[in-house]
């Protein structure tokens, strides 16, 4: 008598998920799918606006309101001075990186918050970060936009660093994250330099601009400080949908427009 029963004949059937060769042939499949491949995903930096208050921060919402007449913006939100307090307060008193960085959602929501009342007038608010992700295609159906605190939702189960303590899955990366799981068409982070630098241009005032350059090259530079979270090169490297973003000056809003619409106005880092 033959089975009736069905059996689901599958790729990963009876394999071992640490098998090399059975991961690397998962890669040739039907390519990953964009869920919001006409959205631009935006940081804004904490630090480097939002701490500044009504010294730039009206500005750059006046920026992002004008950008949201003709695009979708997903906006992510950095912790800034107060995450960075509170950093030194958990390492103060040995806290792991886990709750490090389940702190720190907090800060940047904070400020997500601001950026969402000043960006209200455009039909734009701050998203909880426990209904963000799986509601966020439903909310850019409906609004231009949205705001969420940029770090991932890791939380104790964040990735411990190879120096220190600190989170390394910080707001950049989040936001990163967010870009390249939806699909987003651009990834911009907005800072308070007009780019990379081979040297701090706070500190060095004769500082050389990059205006483009690749993860390989910017790992054989070595440099000492990077304007975004220095994990976003391993993520680049192993990105999908999102192989590079463009470092903006937030102190000149009128840069944000052109960027969007893919203009070489910062600089731009890419995966190859």
């Amino acid at each position: 008598m033959s089975d009736q029963r069905h059996h689901l004949d599958s790729l990963l059937m009876r394999e071992s998920l640490i098998d090399h060769e059975l991961v690397a042939s998962t890669d040739g499949h039907a390519p990953v799918f964009r869920m919001l491949p006409e959205a631009h995903a935006v940081k804004v930096g904490g630090g480097s606006i939002i701490d500044r208050g009504a010294a730039a921060l009206p500005q750059l919402a006046a920026a992002l309101g004008d950008a949201l007449e003709t695009k979708k913006l997903v906006i992510g939100t950095g912790g800034g001075v107060r995450s960075r307090h509170m950093f030194s307060i958990g390492l103060d008193l040995g806290l792991p990186t886990g709750v490090l960085a389940q702190l720190a959602i907090a800060d940047a929501l904070g400020n997500a918050h601001i950026l969402g009342t000043l960006l209200a007038p455009y039909g734009v608010v701050a998203i909880p970060p426990e209904i963000f992700g799986h509601l966020l295609p439903f909310f850019m159906k409906g609004a231009p936009g949205v705001i969420f605190n940029g770090d991932p939702p890791y939380s104790l189960w964040e990735h411990p660093p190879e120096i220190g303590r600190i989170p390394p899955h910080r707001t950049d990366a989040g936001s990163y994250l967010t870009a390249e799981c939806f699909g987003c068409k651009t990834l911009t982070l907005i800072k308070d330099v007009d780019g990379l630098f081979d040297s701090d241009p706070k500190q060095n005032p004769s500082a050389e601009f990059i205006p483009e350059i690749s993860v390989t090259e910017l790992r054989e530079r070595n440099l000492k400080t990077l304007p975004f979270d220095e994990v976003m090169l391993d993520l680049l490297e192993k990105a999908r949908l999102v192989k590079r973003f463009q470092i903006i000056n937030g102190l000149k809003p009128e840069l944000l427009a052109p960027a969007l619409d893919g203009e070489h106005v910062g600089t731009i880092v890419h995966a190859e």
